[in-house]
C-alpha cells in the first residue's frame, strides 16, 4: 500500500510568535543536519523536564525558531511583513505514513519494503520541494516519555531513508501523543494516531 498523500495546508505561521530574536549566543548544530549512521539516545529530544540545549528547529509552515536553555523561542529569519508577522515558506503536510505499514510494534527499525516504499516516494518529491520536515506520532498507550522516545526514533529512521536518496530533511521532530487526529478512544482511532508526517517546503 503506498504511501498516504494529504495535501493539507498547515496552520499559518500569523498564529506563532511575532518576536524576531536577535541571537548573540553561539547556536548548535540542528538534530536535523547531523548525518549519523545509526539511531541513537543522543540524536532525540531532551526528555520531559529537562533544558534545552540552544538550537534552531523549522516549524511544518517553514518557519525557523532559535531555543535558548531557558525555553524561551523566537524567530530566526529577519524577514517580516510590514504589520510584524514574519514570513515563512510555504509548507504542505504531503506524505502522511501509518506506522502500523512501516514498523513492527514498538520497534522503530523500517522493513526492507517499507524503505523502498519511502525511497521511491522521496526521490519523486524531492525535484519540487527545497527540503522536508519530519515528525513523529504515536497514540496514548504508554507513558509520554515512552511515546516520545518511540516518535523521535521512527521519525529519525525516516529522515535517515530520505537522505539516503539525496533529501535535505531540514528537522525532525517528535510529538509522541501529545498531537492526535482522533480520540484515542478506540483501536481504529489509535491506528489513526500512530503515523510519521512528511511535511514538504517548497
Amino acid at each position: 500500500m503506498p504511501v498516504v498523500f494529504d495535501h493539507i495546508m498547515s496552520k499559518t505561521c500569523a498564529t506563532l510568535m511575532t518576536a524576531v530574536a536577535a541571537v548573540t549566543f553561539a547556536l548548535a548544530m540542528p538534530v536535523a543536519a547531523q548525518e549519523e549512521s545509526e539511531i541513537t539516545p543522543e540524536a532525540e529530544s531532551a526528555p520531559v523536564g529537562q533544558r534545552y540545549v540552544p538550537t534552531i528547529w523549522v516549524d511544518p509552515d517553514g518557519c525557523e525558531h532559535w531555543v535558548m536553555d531557558d525555553g524561551a523561542e523566537g524567530y530566526m529569519s529577519p524577514h517580516v511583513t510590514p504589520d510584524g508577522k514574519p514570513v515563512c515558506r510555504p509548507g504542505l503536510l504531503c506524505g502522511l505514513m501509518p506506522t502500523d505499514q512501516f514498523f513492527a510494534t514498538d520497534k522503530y527499525q523500517v522493513t526492507a519494503a517499507g524503505r523502498q516504499r519511502l525511497q521511491d516516494w522521496f526521490r519523486e518529491a524531492i525535484p519540487g520541494n527545497r527540503y522536508f520536515v519530519i515528525a513523529g506520532h504515536t497514540d496514548s498507550r504508554a507513558s509520554d516519555e515512552y511515546n516520545i522516545r518511540l516518535s523521535q526514533r521512527r521519525a529519525n529512521t525516516v529522515a535517515q531513508v530520505a537522505r539516503s536518496v539525496g533529501a535535505r530533511i531540514e528537522d525532525v521532530r517528535a510529538y509522541g501523543e501529545r498531537s492526535p487526529r482522533v480520540p484515542n478512544t478506540s483501536a481504529a482511532n489509535m491506528a489513526q494516531n500512530r503515523r510519521v508526517e512528511i511535511y514538504c517546503v517548497r
